[in-house]
């Protein structure tokens, strides 16, 4: 049998995150680290994101596994010495800035968090092979960053720039494009339909 050994992994990393998230949020058959509640779609909890999101990865991750094994070979690249190196100091850059902040008393605060994950995924976007990776998994992180000092809007801006550098062939009109047109989607559902209690722009406007 032809496998794809690429689709294969992905698709079983996407399970093994989703399951660990289910667990820790609480949503896997009612097992789990926590008790979030989840509330309904017209009022959600603060389990009910995580808890879709989890299981449409579930879903995805097998969909993925479901490939492999009608699209290989598709045989695993070899790691270099540059990805080995910027995986190391990523994560050891991303450890490091969380101990500090912890250490000055930004403990229990999402910066805490979210800075650590920018800096540690920029880092490893340093590498090439690891580059769209890591310019996406940032781009969450500096949404995250942004959304309550400068709203939703810049926010899912900043999102949508540095996750589109992880393409150096990006097309700038096509990124703006993406980006009004995520921006209204966001605003319309999350805003106006489930009002959802974010700030749309910085507070000063």
């Amino acid at each position: 049998m032809k496998v794809g050994v690429k689709d294969l992994w992905a698709g079983g990393i996407l399970i093994f995150l989703a399951l660990l998230g289910l667990f820790i949020n609480g949503g896997l058959l009612g097992i789990g680290l926590e008790s979030h509640a989840l509330g309904t779609a017209r009022r959600m909890g603060p389990g009910y994101m995580p808890m879709l999101v989890f299981w449409l990865q579930l879903g995805l991750g097998c969909l993925v596994v479901f490939n492999a094994f009608s699209n290989g070979p598709d045989p695993l690249e070899r790691w270099t010495k540059l990805d080995l190196t910027t995986l190391a100091i990523s994560v050891s850059s991303g450890v490091i800035l969380w101990r500090v902040m912890e250490a000055i008393g930004l403990n229990n605060n999402y910066i805490q968090v979210g800075a650590p994950c920018f800096v540690a995924m920029a880092v490893l976007a340093i590498s090439p092979a690891w580059r769209p990776l890591g310019l996406v998994l940032a781009s969450f992180a500096i949404f995250g960053l942004l959304l309550e000092p400068l709203g939703l809007i810049l926010a899912l801006v900043g999102l949508c720039v540095v996750s589109a550098l992880a393409d150096r062939d990006h097309n700038p009109v096509s990124v703006i494009g993406m980006t009004v047109s995520l921006c209204i989607i966001c605003w319309f559902v999350f805003i106006y339909e489930l009002d959802i209690r974010v700030p749309l722009w910085p507070t000063i406007f």
